[in-house]
């Protein structure tokens, strides 16, 4: 009941309690009905303060109770901010326990009314009630200025040789803002950190820990004098991991003795052994006790590794102790937890520089974390590590693990992130000039979508300023281009080169693996500009690709003079562009075409002046033979209709023999880590020497990535009706002349799979020579039974079958994958076409 002098609409607005606000907020369904709320309990509050005046006001702490809610929702209140200050000067717990609460929430260091609260501190500081006595430190902890810090340093540094804990801890927390406010005040409160750190209780401890903490971090030069503490706190840290630690039971966490004091402990003696040797010599065997005794199967266990390694590397610390160190971090990204594998590899990054030698030993885990089923964040800070590793003496390999992510990489940030480390890298690290031509041309196939402006220039560069890969350069590319058509900087270098060096593509000089001349004709070049330049623009055409070709035809009319009216006519078809500087340019090109310039017209287009110095600086020049040329080719002429050039690696080294493939050869075992396209298309003519007649069939050894390896031992082929299949068939491969089917089962052991291949020729021609190869992920291992045939009847269902054998290593949690090359002739002239499976059942 309310006295007759109180007004009845302040009744009103005193009934309203800080439960009943938060009911009536939730209740709102839109936010124009919260403001409304909100604004109308704003207004009772500000005509609450100006007609309850009193000192001694009973609903004076309730208004700013709910005042708080209504900050925390993010709405004005520094209305009340006076009203603060009146419960801070209360004599009652509760009101100045909220007055407090608001003093935090509602001001800050910068308000002008804060140093009319100094004088109620300092009263509360000398309160002989211990609790008052922590709101004021806790008050002051959070919001005081420079000013208040000069003026209450004293009381708090009485404070800090209090005998009461409770007191203590808050003292210190008080200090060190102090601290870091005022220059003048560390030595108030040095003399004191040692009496903090030896007191019996942790959380005394553990707050001196954190004042001298913050002391060393913002007066680093008070490190040495500090040093003396190592040892004090050596001792703490060895108490609380050994198992006969008398208070273990009182401060447990998840089996752990106190892991915030050990964590605060490894904070600050990674500080103090900075830059000291012998420092870092006193703790050396307590951190290697800490790393090797915690248990890191729990959260609180990760957190006391983790800033034990922290604090391994910072220290100068032993090599076996940092080695200790790295191997923590490496099970961390063995870890199901994503936080705690970002943390590893952040640290990691790091610790890089520190000794690379002993991250290099898990470098296969770092590689892991790259998978496409893994969080982005987690995966491009591995790529950052991935690529702190790479230096001259692995850029090979670790190109090669970058570039099989390349085809497995789900989303094009990721892809676009991969492309820049591997472009670095190759600039970088490449031991010469044919490596660094090859690797940037296979990037190009695999992602050139995803290749920079500077990374295209600097391939021009490369090849225009080294005269002995002309040749070389221009014939990778125009190969690689019947394969790859659809990648942009693919396209665009690949025209570039073209229109340069195009001369030296149909010149016949270039000698394939087979020691036979390449022989490419001008109208064969000139078929795949005028098929690059039907491409819609997001497959690798647009204007600008239109604009290169336009001047790779200028060029290219100096240097086919027998093709120069084709020549013309492909340019008058861009002189109707849509594109201005498209139509200028083709207007402009096709009259230097005309009859008056035939005597300068190629000294007009004549090749580019060659660099002096080729970016990325001096380097070897390596092998400059062409060694990558299609089947066919030297020996035949013309390149065949399919596909060339192997997108899954165009490596130096792969050679794509250039005879005919041998029909009932089957595929011999081969060991992980061999190179896919030297395994499938090294000196066998496209198949790998047949096995004995008598041998069995064998598994083949698990592969070490996506581009290496291929099929176990071979032996005759069972019937497709040995086994039925549980699921229905899938069509792998088709194209206008072929279709593949797969029909799955599962096989008698655990992660065993058997794949039937039916092989159905569409077309009006029979195919001979026919070999079916495929290739799998590590955690895969394969082995293909012996072919039914080798020549594919016209328009049969069933042209021929093929069994593969196939064991997941993770029984069906990761997915079969398979990488397929499928070899034919075909009206005389050899095809090779390449293609991906991924569509299989789950659980295989």
């Amino acid at each position: 009941r309310f006295s007759a002098a109180a007004p009845p609409a302040f009744a009103e607005v005193m009934s309203i309690k800080l439960r009943e606000l938060i009911r009536s907020i939730r209740a709102c369904k839109t936010a124009a009905e919260e403001r409304q709320v909100i604004t109308r309990e704003c207004a009772s509050i500000r005509t609450a303060f100006k007609e309850d005046s009193r000192e001694d006001s009973q609903y004076r702490h309730r208004n700013v109770a709910k005042l708080l809610f209504i900050h925390m929702l993010g709405y004005q209140t520094h209305f009340g901010q006076m009203e603060c200050l009146k419960l801070i000067s209360s004599n009652k717990f509760p009101e100045k326990r909220v007055g407090y609460l608001g003093l935090t929430q509602l001001l800050d260091e910068n308000t002008e009314v804060l140093m009319l609260v100094t004088n109620s501190i300092k009263n509360d500081l000398l309160n002989a009630n211990q609790y008052v006595n922590g709101l004021a430190l806790c008050g002051l902890g959070n919001i005081a200025n420079q000013e208040m810090c000069q003026a209450l340093a004293g009381e708090v540094e009485k404070l800090l040789i209090s005998t009461n804990p409770y007191i203590k801890k808050k003292a210190a927390l008080c200090a060190m803002r102090m601290v870091v406010k005022v220059d003048e005040l560390e030595d108030k409160f040095n003399g004191r950190v040692g009496g903090l750190l030896e007191d019996r209780n942790h959380s005394v401890v553990l707050c001196g820990c954190s004042l001298l903490t913050s002391i060393l971090m913002t007066y680093p030069e008070y490190v040495p004098d500090f040093r003396r503490y190592i040892s004090t706190l050596t001792r703490m840290l060895k108490s609380l991991i050994s198992p006969g630690y008398s208070s273990a039971a009182e401060y447990d966490v998840s089996g752990i003795t106190d892991p915030f004091l050990q964590v605060g402990i490894l904070k600050l003696l990674r500080l103090l052994g900075t830059g000291s040797v012998d420092g870092s010599d006193d703790m050396n065997d307590i951190l290697a006790q800490v790393a090797t005794n915690t248990e890191g199967t729990k959260n609180a266990g990760n957190a006391i590794l983790y800033e034990c390694v922290q604090t391994i590397m910072a220290i100068e610390a032993e090599s076996g102790l940092r080695v200790l160190g790295i191997n923590i971090l490496a099970r961390f990204l063995m870890n199901k937890d994503n936080n705690i594998r970002y943390v590893a590899l952040t640290t990691l990054q790091k610790v890089v520089r520190v000794d690379l030698k002993a991250v290099q030993r898990h470098r296969e885990t770092i590689i892991g974390c790259l998978k496409a089923d893994l969080d982005p964040s987690i995966r491009k800070r591995a790529l950052d590590v991935a690529y702190a590793l790479v230096n001259e003496d692995n850029v090979k390999n670790m190109t090669k693990e970058l570039q099989n992510q390349l085809i497995t990489a789900d989303t094009d940030s990721f892809k676009g992130d991969l492309v820049t480390r591997i472009c670095a890298c190759v600039e970088k690290y490449a031991p010469n000039r044919r490596w660094q031509i090859d690797n940037l041309i296979r990037v190009m196939c695999l992602a050139g979508n995803h290749v920079s402006n500077e990374v295209r220039a600097l391939f021009c560069h490369i090849v225009a300023g080294t005269p002995e890969f002309h040749s070389y350069a221009v014939h990778k590319l125009y190969f690689s281009l019947t394969n790859a058509g659809n990648q942009e900087a693919l396209v665009h270098v690949g025209i570039w080169c073209i229109g340069e060096f195009g001369d030296l593509l149909v010149n016949g000089r270039a000698i394939g693996p087979d020691q036979q001349p390449i022989h490419v004709t001008p109208a064969q070049v000139l078929d795949l500009l005028h098929d690059l330049a039907r491409k819609p623009q997001d497959g690798g055409g647009g204007p600008k690709t239109q604009e290169l070709i336009a001047s790779a035809l200028v060029k290219l009319s100096a240097r086919f003079p027998g093709e120069l009216e084709r020549i013309k006519k492909m340019m008058r078809k861009f002189e109707t562009s849509l594109s201005a500087e498209l139509q200028q340019r083709a207007c402009e090109y096709s009259k230097l075409m005309t009859s008056e310039w035939d005597h300068t017209r190629a000294d007009v287009v004549d090749r580019m002046p060659t660099c002096e110095k080729p970016a990325g600086g001096a380097r070897e020049l390596g092998e400059t033979s062409i060694d990558e040329v299609p089947s066919g080719v030297a020996a035949n002429g013309p390149p065949p209709a399919g596909p060339q050039a192997d997108l899954l690696d165009l490596d130096v080294d792969a050679l794509l023999n250039s005879g005919g493939p041998a029909p009932q050869a089957a595929p011999a075992p081969v060991s992980g880590g061999a190179d896919l396209l030297d395994d499938v298309f090294g000196g066998g003519g496209g198949a790998a020497p047949a096995a004995p007649p008598a041998a069995a069939s064998q598994p083949a050894a698990p592969v070490d990535d996506l581009l290496d390896g291929l099929f176990g031992g071979g032996s005759p082929a069972p019937s497709p009706a040995a086994q039925q299949s549980q699921y229905p068939p899938m069509t792998a491969y088709e194209n206008p002349t072929l279709r593949v089917v797969f029909t799955v089962a599962k096989g008698g052991a655990p992660g065993q799979t058997r794949v039937s291949a039916t092989f159905s020729n569409l077309g009006g021609t029979p195919l001979t020579n026919f070999v079916f190869q495929a290739a799998v992920p590590k955690y895969l291992s394969l082995a293909m039974e012996t072919a039914s045939t080798s020549t594919l009847a016209p328009r049969a269902a069933v042209g021929g079958t093929q069994i593969i054998n196939v064991t997941n290593s993770t029984n069906g949690e990761r997915p079969i994958i398979m990488k397929l090359r499928i070899q034919y002739n075909q009206d005389g002239q050899p095809v090779v076409q390449d293609g991906q499976v991924s569509g299989f059942p789950a659980g295989l």
